[in-house]
């Protein structure tokens, strides 16, 4: 395929868009499971995000996640930070997680994808290499649900049934078709899903958002939907409410330094464009963390 962004792949962009055009939000979980019972999931990259890899390994901006993937108690006791995955794909995200020392979670609506994130384990041994052999790898699993609802929440160690939070949330969209996650979302989602992502992350906690792709005019649809970061910093700054857009499909903006948030929203704490990153958004993807204030 080719690697660069805009008109190229159009072909494999029209046929995906085709398939979810007459989709209800409530069926797109099944839409993407077709796909993925079809073996036709061209977004799929076979690695790791590289950003992520960089942000993790320190080798860019790794300071701000706190560094350590252990945490102390209150007892002096030591827990593994766990680390959330929505929409993992075939799950090399939740491995990598693991290999630096998170204990990780990738959830899938499609149980297709949750097979495919079993057999890749299998395949690499249990996980990735251990980064750090003193830190070990953290445990790994992979849950099928729909992220929306609560019925995944009796997977997540400790949680009881009960809502969850995590120490990194992280939501990407690789190569040039989603299957994780704000871009997958119709844009009738984006307060719901900036409502959940607030919701689930830990008080200290950090949500990494790879942003892509941000180059595609608004107005030609998806998925992947087009988010420019002010998409990002307009929802996570009010999760749950809805956001104002403009005739030409882009959202109406508001200044960092002044936008309004509600309760519930989150502060972008840094923001820059990867060195590394898959070659479709080479240039135009940029990373952004967020935090509660």
């Amino acid at each position: 395929m080719s690697s660069q962004p805009g008109p190229a792949n159009t072909d494999t962009r029209e046929r995906l868009r085709l398939h979810f055009l007459t989709s209800h939000t409530s069926t797109h979980p099944g839409r993407w499971d077709e796909l993925w019972r079809r073996n036709e999931t061209p977004w799929d990259q076979g690695r790791p995000s590289p950003a992520l890899v960089d942000l993790l390994s320190g080798h860019e901006h790794g300071d701000l996640l706190g560094g350590d993937p252990l945490t102390t108690a209150t007892d002096g006791s030591k827990r593994r930070k766990k680390a959330l995955v929505p929409g993992c794909g075939k799950g090399y995200d939740v491995l990598l997680f693991a290999r630096f020392g998170y204990e990780s979670y990738g959830i899938e609506s499609s149980p297709t994808a949750v097979r495919a994130c079993e057999e890749l384990r299998a395949r690499e041994g249990g996980g990735y290499a251990v980064e750090d052999q003193e830190v070990g790898r953290g445990e790994v699993k992979f849950l099928e649900g729909d992220f929306f609802r609560d019925g995944w929440f009796e997977g997540v160690d400790g949680a009881g049934g009960k809502a969850p939070v995590f120490d990194i949330v992280y939501d990407y969209t690789v190569h040039a078709h989603p299957t994780k996650f704000l871009s997958a979302l119709p844009p009738s989602l984006r307060p719901a899903w900036a409502l959940r992502m607030s919701q689930l992350l830990a008080e200290n906690g950090t949500l990494i958002c790879l942003e892509f792709p941000t180059y595609k005019p608004p107005l030609t649809g998806g998925p992947p939907w087009a988010l420019p970061p002010p998409v990002y910093l307009m929802h996570l700054s009010r999760p749950g409410e809805e956001i104002e857009y403009k005739e030409d499909g882009s959202i109406v903006e508001e200044d960092e330094s002044t936008v309004r948030r509600n309760e519930s929203g989150l502060v972008r704490v840094a923001h820059w464009q990867p060195k590394r990153t898959h070659e479709i958004g080479k240039g135009t993807d940029w990373v952004s963390l967020w935090r509660h204030r």
